[in-house]
């Protein structure tokens, strides 16, 4: 079956294209997942979805679904796909999907437990990292501030590996407004630093993790401000025990998350 859509220079690819600019994803609210992982985890969200027809072949359980929720799916060309996506090899399978985020306020009122905030973070795949990690920790929600990246960057999308479909992000949030927000909803807010003046294991040996906590990661390459560090209850550092000089943002993330998730269900259990 020849592919229905040939054409680079169609209105559906040209517009397709400007959404790797963020304030056409701001304006249209829609961005790119490419590859069959995010498509399948996107199926609440689709738009649509393009597909070469060797990927078809491959994937027909998405497709299937995607219709069945219908939702328009077309074939298109290899280089139609290769226009549309922002890797150096597509995987045949792209989809345009509708903005995910959700307001600050409804996060609150979902009265969560664990939380991962990012605060003037600029790499869109460490974003997309953390909020794996996140996800997979069992985070209620991600925020990330109006210093941040942009979480629909492609680069974070895929980063994200699917998981930003799988629970609530908030964005654009001014971090005064998250602290305090958080503070009023009950959530103990931690800033994770390297020169803490408190550290991992401390925290853990005091008990002090079980309850609802919200961690707040900063920049990679100069951490958090001071101005930020100040709107947290406490400044906590991963305790280094090797020689190694630092942990990089995602990593520390993870480790920060599991913890509270550890402590979190010891105290319930």
């Amino acid at each position: 079956m020849p592919p229905e859509l040939t054409s680079p220079r169609s209105p559906r690819v040209v517009a397709a294209r400007k959404l790797g600019k963020r304030s056409f994803r701001g304006k249209e609210r829609r961005f790119v997942a490419e590859g069959p992982q995010a498509v399948r985890e996107a199926m609440e969200h689709l738009i649509e979805v393009y597909v070469t027809p060797e990927a078809a072949g491959r994937h027909a359980e998405i497709l299937d679904a995607a219709r069945a929720a219908r939702v328009p799916v077309l074939t298109a060309s290899d280089e139609v796909i290769g226009e549309m996506s922002d890797t150096v090899t597509p995987q045949g399978i792209v989809a345009l999907c509708g903005f995910v985020d959700r307001p600050f306020a409804e996060i609150l009122q979902a009265r969560p437990r664990l939380v991962a905030v990012l605060a003037h973070v600029r790499d869109p795949g460490n974003a997309g990292t953390v909020l794996r990690c996140a996800d997979a920790a069992g985070a209620d929600a991600v925020v990330l501030t109006d210093a941040s990246v942009d979480i629909y960057n492609p680069k974070a999308v895929r980063a994200s590996a699917g998981s930003l479909f799988h629970l609530p992000v908030a964005v654009g949030v001014p971090v005064q407004d998250v602290a305090s927000g958080l503070s009023g909803a009950g959530v103990r807010v931690l800033a994770a630093d390297g020169a803490g003046e408190r550290d991992l294991d401390e925290e853990l040996d005091d008990g002090a993790m079980a309850g609802p906590t919200a961690w707040v990661f900063g920049n990679e390459a100069w951490g958090l401000p001071a101005e930020t560090r100040a709107l947290a209850d406490a400044v906590v550092r991963v305790p280094l025990h090797g020689r190694a000089e630092s942990l990089n943002l995602a990593t520390a993330a993870a480790v920060c998350l599991y913890a509270s998730a550890r402590a979190q269900r010891t105290r319930r259990g």
